[in-house]
C-alpha cells in the first residue's frame, strides 16, 4: 500500500488548525452570537475555549499514540469499536466538510461588500470556482496545500493584530453592559453555538499521518493553536463589541470590517475585508485537506468502499477521497440552506469531542499493550470526566432542532454500519481490554496490540535491523515461580540445544563455565549470560522473565530479566552490538513497565522490539 508523504511541519499544521478556526468563527459568528446574548458573547468565546481544552489535550495524547489519517475517526474506532468509529468518522467528515462549504459561501459576504451589485447566485458560482481550485491544490499535495496555508494565516494574524492595536484605544466601556445575560442558559446556549469555532483542532489529528516527527510536533502545534486562537478570539471580539453600536452589531454579517472602519476609516474596512477573505479561503483549504482523510481512513478499515483509500502514485494524495469531499461540498453550496446546518455541525463537533475524551479513558483503563503516547494529557481522569460532562451539558443547551437532526444523522450512520460495514470488519477495540480486566478472562486476540506496534514503528521511523529479526525469532521463557540458577540453566539448555544442534549437557556446561569466569548480572534485576558456540555464522537470543526472580548469587538481588546470547567466534562484533542494544533498551523506563505488565509471550516480545535504542 502506498504511503502518504510526511511533508507537514510544525508551522504547517499550526496554520492548518489556526486558519480553520479564525474564519466564520470570528468574521461572521460574533454578530449572530451577539443576537443571542448581547455583550456576553465575549464570555461565550472564552467559555467555549475552556470546554474544548479537555478534548484538545485528549486529541494530543491520542495523536501521538496513533498518528494516522482520519485522526478523530481512527481514535474512536480503535478505542470504542467500529460502530462508534463509523459514527465518529462520518460525523467528523460531515462537520468538517460543512464548515468548509460554509466558509466558501461566507466569502460571498465580502465580495458583496466590495461589489454590491452581484447576486447570491454569483456568490455561489464564486464559491464553486474556489472549491475547484482547492480540490486541485489538495490533489497535487498536502505539502503544497500546507505552504499556501502558512502564507495566508501569517498575513491574517498580522492584520488582526493591527486591528487590535488600532481599535483597542477607541473601545467604549459602556457598550459591554449588561456583561452577562440575566438568563445563564442563554449564555451556555451561545457557548454551544460558537463551539464550532474551535473545530480546527480536529484538523491536526486528521492529517497526523503526514506530519514530520508527530510525537513532538502535534502536541506543540495543538497547544500553540489553541492559545493563539483563544487570545485572538477574546481580543478581537472584545474590541469589536467596544467599537460598534449594539444595533449595528446585531444587524451586520461583517462585524470586524465595520469595526475596522469605525477605528481606521475606509483603509481599515478594506484591510479587514481582505483579512476576512483570507480567513474563509484558509478554512476551505484546510477543511478539504482534513475532511478528505476521513473517507480514506474508513475505506482502509472496510467501513467505506475500497477505492476511497487509493493513493495517487504521482502526488501521493488520496485523490478519490478528495474529489468525493469536493462533490459533497459542491452539493451543499448549490442546494442547501446552511444556517441550521451550521448548528448541526457544531452539535456533531461537541459529540465528537465527547467521544474523544471517552477514548482516552478507555485506552488507559484497558492498559492496552503498545498504547504508548509520547504526550499524556494531564489531570487524568478528571480532565476527561470534565470534558465528557461539559459536552453533555452543551448538547442539552444547544437547542431542540439541532439536537434532533444530530440524533437522526447518527442513526443514519449506524444504519450504514449495520448494512454495509458490519459484515466486512472484524476488529478489536480498547473496550475488549477493559472488559478483559473486569472479568479477568483472556478475551483479546492481540489484533489491536499488533496494529499499535506497527503504528509505533511507523511513527518513530523504526527500520528493522538484524537485532529485531533475532528478537522476532527468539525463544521466550515466562517463568512464574522463583528458581535457582542451576535450574534456570537447565531450562535454557533444553530450550536452545536442539535449535543449534548441540547436546543439552554440553550447552549447560558452557553456560556454567561462562558464569564462573565472572557474573553475568549487569544491573539490578538484569542478567546477560553469553557463550561462544562451535561452528560458523550462528547467533541466537533467548529472552526470559521471572517475576519472582532467579537467584544468580546469594550476595546479589534476584534477577527478573534475562537475555541469553550465543554466537560463533566470527560474530564477536555483532555480539557487542547486541549487548549495546540490550543496554539501551533496559535503560528505558517504559521497557521495564511494559516488560512486567506483559500478559503473554507476544507482549514480552513487543516490549523488546519497541524498546528505545539506536538502530543501524
Amino acid at each position: 500500500m502506498k504511503k502518504l508523504e510526511k511533508g507537514l511541519g510544525f508551522l504547517d499544521i499550526f496554520c492548518i488548525a489556526t486558519g480553520a478556526m479564525i474564519s466564520s468563527g470570528l468574521f461572521v459568528l460574533p454578530s449572530l452570537a451577539y443576537q443571542k446574548c448581547g455583550p456576553g458573547v465575549f464570555f461565550a468565546y472564552v467559555l467555549a475555549g475552556i470546554f474544548v481544552l479537555p478534548a484538545m489535550l485528549s486529541k494530543a495524547e491520542l495523536s501521538t499514540a496513533m498518528p494516522k489519517s482520519g485522526g478523530t475517526y481512527f481514535f474512536i474506532d480503535r478505542s470504542l469499536g467500529p460502530p462508534m468509529g463509523t459514527l465518529g468518522g462520518i460525523s467528523n467528515w460531515f462537520s468538517l466538510s460543512l464548515k468548509s462549504a460554509f466558509a466558501l459561501i461566507g466569502l460571498g459576504v465580502f465580495f458583496e461588500l466590495s461589489f454590491p451589485g452581484i447576486s447570491y447566485f454569483h456568490v455561489k458560482l464564486i464559491a464553486c470556482g474556489l472549491l475547484f481550485l482547492f480540490v486541485c491544490l489538495n490533489i497535487f499535495g498536502a505539502k503544497e496545500a500546507g505552504r499556501m496555508q502558512v502564507g495566508m494565516v501569517l498575513v491574517l494574524l498580522s492584520l488582526l493584530l493591527l486591528y487590535i492595536a488600532v481599535g483597542l484605544p477607541k473601545v467604549q466601556a459602556e457598550r459591554f453592559f449588561p456583561v452577562v445575560p440575566d438568563n445563564l442558559g442563554v449564555l451556555f446556549s451561545t457557548v454551544g453555538f460558537v463551539f464550532i469555532s474551535y473545530g480546527g483542532l480536529t484538523k491536526i489529528a486528521s492529517v497526523a499521518e503526514e506530519v514530520k516527527n508527530p510525537s513532538k510536533t502535534i502536541p506543540l502545534a495543538m497547544v500553540a493553536s489553541w492559545l493563539v486562537t483563544g487570545l485572538f478570539y477574546g481580543a478581537v471580539v472584545f474590541v469589536t463589541i467596544g467599537l460598534l453600536e449594539p444595533g449595528t452589531m446585531m444587524s451586520t454579517h461583517t462585524p470586524l470590517s465595520l469595526g475596522a472602519k469605525a477605528a481606521a476609516g475606509i483603509p481599515g474596512l478594506i484591510l479587514l475585508s481582505f483579512a476576512g477573505i483570507l480567513a474563509f479561503i484558509s478554512t476551505a483549504n484546510a477543511g478539504i485537506l482534513a475532511a478528505s482523510r476521513n473517507p480514506m481512513a474508513m475505506a482502509r478499515d472496510g467501513l467505506f468502499p475500497a477505492f476511497f483509500s487509493r493513493i495517487n502514485s504521482r502526488f501521493r494524495t488520496p485523490h478519490y477521497s478528495i474529489i468525493f469531499t469536493g462533490v459533497f461540498m459542491l452539493i451543499v453550496i448549490l442546494f442547501l440552506d446552511l444556517e441550521h446546518l451550521v448548528e448541526v455541525a457544531s452539535a456533531l463537533m461537541i459529540f465528537l469531542f465527547l467521544l474523544v475524551n471517552l477514548s482516552v479513558i478507555i485506552m488507559r483503563c484497558g492498559r492496552i499493550p503498545n498504547y504508548r503516547p509520547e504526550f499524556r494529557a494531564p489531570l487524568y481522569p478528571w480532565m476527561q470526566i470534565f470534558g465528557v460532562g461539559g459536552c453533555f451539558f452543551l448538547l442539552l443547551k444547544i437547542g431542540l432542532f439541532p439536537l434532533l437532526i444530530t440524533i437522526s444523522f447518527l442513526f443514519g450512520a449506524l444504519l450504514w454500519y449495520w448494512i454495509y460495514a458490519r459484515p466486512r470488519v472484524s476488529r478489536e477495540s480498547g473496550v475488549v481490554y477493559v472488559v478483559q480486566r473486569l472479568l479477568s478472562k483472556r478475551l483479546s486476540r492481540g489484533m489491536l496490540r499488533k496494529e499499535l506496534r506497527e503504528i509505533i514503528r511507523e511513527r518513530d521511523e523504526i527500520v528493522e535491523d538484524r537485532f529485531d529479526v533475532l528478537i522476532r525469532d527468539a525463544r521466550i521463557l515466562d517463568i512464574e515461580e522463583s528458581m535457582k540458577l542451576d535450574e534456570f540453566f537447565r531450562k535454557v539448555s533444553r530450550a536452545l540445544s536442539k535449535r543449534i544442534g548441540m547436546k543439552e549437557e554440553t550447552f549447560y556446561n558452557l553456560l556454567w563455565e561462562r558464569e564462573r569466569e565472572s557474573s553475568t548480572v549487569v544491573a539490578s534485576g538484569l542478567a546477560i549470560p553469553h557463550i561462544v558456540i562451535p561452528g560458523e555464522g550462528k547467533f541466537g537470543i533467548l529472552l526470559a522473565r521471572c517475576k519472582d526472580g532467579i537467584v544468580f548469587d546469594e550476595q546479589t538481588p534476584s534477577v527478573n530479566t534475562v537475555f541469553v546470547l550465543l554466537g560463533t567466534k566470527e560474530e564477536r562484533n555483532f555480539h557487542l552490538k547486541a549487548l549495546a542494544a540490550i543496554a539501551q533498551i533496559a535503560q528505558d523506563p517504559e521497557f521495564e513497565k511494559s516488560w512486567f505488565a506483559a500478559k503473554s509471550i507476544d507482549e514480552l516480545r513487543d516490549a523488546v522490539l519497541l524498546g528505545k535504542r539506536k538502530r543501524e
